[in-house]
């Protein structure tokens, strides 16, 4: 198993790593099971794209199916591993120049600081030919999609995407919507189409998968086990608890 051994998150660590040193050997090659990144059928740096839709304040605040706080903190979890993995990334805003809304939500921006944001007067993001223009551009067919509503802004494109042939994958705990009824429907309605539900810490385990690739192992282990992750900091509670006083 890899070794995590700061911060004491030793539940954690031991239920998803191996303990042995992270050191390449002469017997273990930087990827043992040579798969072509490009066609591999799971995600990978090579093949994916994150497309970001509407995270602005006025649309998180009215997300009732989930801890806001929490849906930001996951948003922003999942943006930082499209980063420090190197996929594109789509952003795009709805009504910004048109009818004032406030542009991405800050805790986004500081992330993708230089990445340009399409705004829209569309709610179906698919009906901005320069939304579109940009997804083509990325040369990628697997889309993780994310978008506030979920019902709305996230299920219109992602529909209209794979019925271009796309692939979409939804980081369930990154979205939300308007009432717990209509973001169960407006998921529903994606993954009866053909979409992969994931979560965020699945996304960046995918990306991930080997530790003998070295050059993402850093910010894999500082965004997953960040103690302020609610399972992180359990699993530090817990093991404080098991401490002989």
């Amino acid at each position: 198993m890899w070794r995590f051994c700061t911060r004491s998150i030793t539940l954690l660590a031991i239920a998803v790593f191996a303990a042995a040193p992270v050191v390449a050997t002469a017997q273990q090659s930087a990827d043992p099971i040579v798969r072509d990144p490009y066609a591999d059928p799971l995600l990978t740096p090579q093949n994916a794209a994150l497309i970001i839709i509407d995270y602005q304040p006025i649309a998180v605040a009215s997300v009732q199916s989930m801890d806001q706080r929490l849906m930001v903190d996951n948003i922003v979890r999942v943006a930082k591993t499209a980063k420090a993995y190197g996929l594109p990334i789509v952003l795009s805003t709805t009504g910004v120049k048109a009818s004032g809304n406030k542009p991405t939500i800050p805790e986004l921006q500081a992330v993708l600081r230089d990445v340009k944001a399409i705004d829209r007067t569309t709610l179906n993001a698919w009906e901005e030919p320069a939304f579109v223009a940009a997804v083509k551009a990325t040369g990628r067919r697997k889309l993780i999609m994310t978008g506030l509503w979920a019902e709305v802004c996230l299920a219109f494109p992602a529909l209209d995407a794979m019925r271009e042939g796309y692939e979409v994958y939804v980081p369930v705990d990154a979205e939300g919507g308007t009432s717990a009824e209509a973001f169960r429907a407006g998921l529903d309605r994606i993954f009866q189409a053909g979409a992969h539900p994931i979560g965020w810490v699945q996304f960046i385990s995918e990306l991930q998968r080997d530790s003998a690739r070295q050059a993402t192992l850093k910010p894999f282990m500082e965004i997953l086990f960040d103690p302020r992750v609610p399972f992180v900091a359990a699993a530090q509670k817990a093991a404080s608890n098991d401490t002989p006083k």
